[in-house]
């Protein structure tokens, strides 16, 4: 397990940079305070470090973001109050995620089974630009960055320059908006305010892990960026076949391959496919028919 050091910051890596399930774990020492960003599954070998945080900021909640949760009983829980429910309950996460009761049912089994699902009553609310102050002149503070989900935020530790931008994982399966909170027209505004943020050191929980150099920075976020317009392309690509119901297009993936197969796979590519369509038809590229189908053209 390899662990990278930026003054008070520490972030260790977890399997493949952190590719999902697995993430990156970031800890910030201050003087009077150790506070976590998220805990994902690389948080289990971690051990003191992480045991011995006073405080566990989630940058959004989604299950693989909470998997020691419920081996910090003592830590104090924060997330951005767009996110609080579905933190605080298995019933708001249900919420959160928007699917249909017999897919929530296998969801609720799969994060329990596969990431520890507790939920945490407890945790309480932080909102945009909000700050902490650990002691030593190290500083935390919050940007809201929804889209993701309605309260995903980036976590800025300005004394170090260090950015944590959660989900804005730069993978390349690109942006994720699949659950019910998610908001393709926010997301495509929060991936132009990451690049303001004052930073010189970036971390994702997914995947790329930490980038340090800003053009490189840049240049992949573009690239996570314009998978957004790749997929509404394609959509307009399938509509150019003819007209096509939802149930059609959901059958084609629009997100993930042919086979790829999770309880939620369905749902996902469903609410990610409304959005799209909601854009283009606002955008005069498709029409709804009155048979329930979708058209190329105004």
């Amino acid at each position: 397990m390899e662990m990278l050091k930026f003054g008070s910051v520490s972030v260790w890596l977890g399997e493949k940079s952190g590719k999902y399930p697995d993430g990156n774990q970031v800890i910030v020492q201050g003087s009077s305070e150790r506070v976590a960003f998220d805990t994902p599954q690389v948080a289990l070998h971690i051990g003191a470090p992480l045991l011995e945080v006073d405080r566990v900021i989630l940058g959004h909640v989604h299950e693989d973001h909470m998997v020691a949760l419920h081996a910090l009983p003592h830590a104090q829980v924060q997330v951005h109050e767009a996110d609080l429910a579905a933190a605080q309950s298995w019933e708001g996460l249900a919420r959160h995620y928007g699917y249909p009761p017999d897919v929530l049912e296998s969801v609720r089994q799969m994060i329990v089974r596969d990431f520890a699902y507790h939920p945490r009553p407890d945790a309480t609310a932080y909102r945009d630009r909000d700050t902490w102050d650990l002691g030593g002149g190290v500083t935390i503070r919050a940007h809201h960055l929804p889209g993701h989900t309605s309260g995903h935020s980036a976590l800025v530790v300005e004394s170090e320059g260090v950015a944590f931008i959660g989900d804005i994982d730069l993978t390349g399966f690109g942006p994720y908006y699949g659950d019910a909170t998610s908001d393709l027209a926010l997301f495509r505004r929060s991936l132009q305010k990451v690049r303001e943020l004052d930073a010189r050191v970036w971390v994702t929980s997914h995947h790329r892990g930490v980038v340090t150099d800003r053009q490189a920075f840049v240049e992949a976020l573009d690239r996570f960026a314009a998978r957004i317009d790749e997929r509404s392309e394609r959509l307009l690509a399938y509509l150019r076949d003819g007209p096509q119901s939802l149930d059609q297009l959901v059958d084609r993936r629009l997100l993930y391959p042919p086979g790829f197969d999770l309880p939620y796979v369905v749902c996902a590519e469903r609410r990610s496919i409304q959005l799209h369509l909601e854009e283009l038809i606002a955008q005069g590229l498709v029409r709804e028919t009155g048979d329930g189908t979708y058209r190329h053209g105004a």
